[in-house]
């Protein structure tokens, strides 16, 4: 069993850092509240603990406390980062050595290649989270919140996901998780389907600017607008049902 310990950086009080509209603290929550889920629903042996499951003030000895306290075999804290800069950077505690830069190499390279941010580097900070940690720690600063160019992507939830996606690769690669056995059933959340492919772009478009993700596919001469595809079907009952409040006719389809 591997214990992981992810802590979003910063909450309720603090705010972190601010720019574009955007906060840290809520950035720092929902790429951190994705690892877990990813962790916990494609990996075996794996267990869980957050450092904040909410906007709640968490004080950093507290933090650092909980994850000794649990025997974590690993710390993992979540940031965003200011200054006018860009891209993506790692840091642990200065001379830690082995294993904790061997973490950081395969975390920091999976996020890199996931995300294409800009590589500023591994490097290494006294910081309390990487000090006070009996376990190896590692914290990332993803993106610039006052830097255009990075924002644009922060504001974007598919990016979010790539970020995560790209931690979970590196813990992945760091700690040789296995995977769980693939479930083949698809549950795909349909909203229409049409033959003429203006009227499928129409809808699209309207359950696009709802803020839904969304898919013109072309299958057995129809062309469907789907808005979601899960393994499990609680996910896609959950979403068809936001997407009825939202006006539209739903269908799940199994594949």
């Amino acid at each position: 069993m591997v214990k992981i310990f992810i802590d979003p950086g910063h909450g309720g009080t603090d705010s972190g850092a601010s720019g574009n509209g955007l906060l840290e603290k809520n950035l720092t929550l929902e790429i951190a509240q994705q690892i877990s889920n990813i962790l916990q629903s494609e990996y075996e042996n794996i267990a869980i603990r957050m450092g904040r499951n909410g906007d709640s003030t968490v004080s950093l000895s507290e933090r650092t406390d909980a994850a000794n306290s649990w025997n974590a075999d690993f710390y993992l804290s979540i940031h965003i980062n200011a200054g006018g800069g860009t891209g993506f950077e790692s840091y642990i505690y200065p001379g830690v050595g082995a294993p904790t830069s061997m973490y950081q190499e395969a975390i920091h390279e999976q996020i890199v290649k996931e995300t294409g941010f800009n590589d500023r580097g591994m490097k290494s900070a006294n910081f309390h989270v990487l000090r006070e940690t009996k376990m190896p720690a590692l914290l990332t600063e993803n993106g610039f919140i006052d830097t255009t160019a990075d924002v644009n992507r922060l504001k974007d939830s598919s990016f979010i996901t790539r970020i995560a996606r790209g931690h979970v690769k590196g813990l992945e690669k760091a700690f040789s998780l296995k995977r769980k056995a693939i479930n083949t059933t698809i549950y795909r959340v349909q909203i229409g389907a049409f033959e003429n492919k203006e009227n499928a772009d129409k809808l699209e478009a309207k359950a696009s600017s709802e803020g839904f993700a969304t898919a013109v596919l072309f299958r057995n001469n129809l062309y469907i607008v789907q808005i979601g595809a899960f393994s499990s079907r609680s996910n896609a009952e959950q979403l068809a049902a936001k997407a009825e409040e939202a006006g539209f006719t739903t269908f799940i389809s199994i594949k």
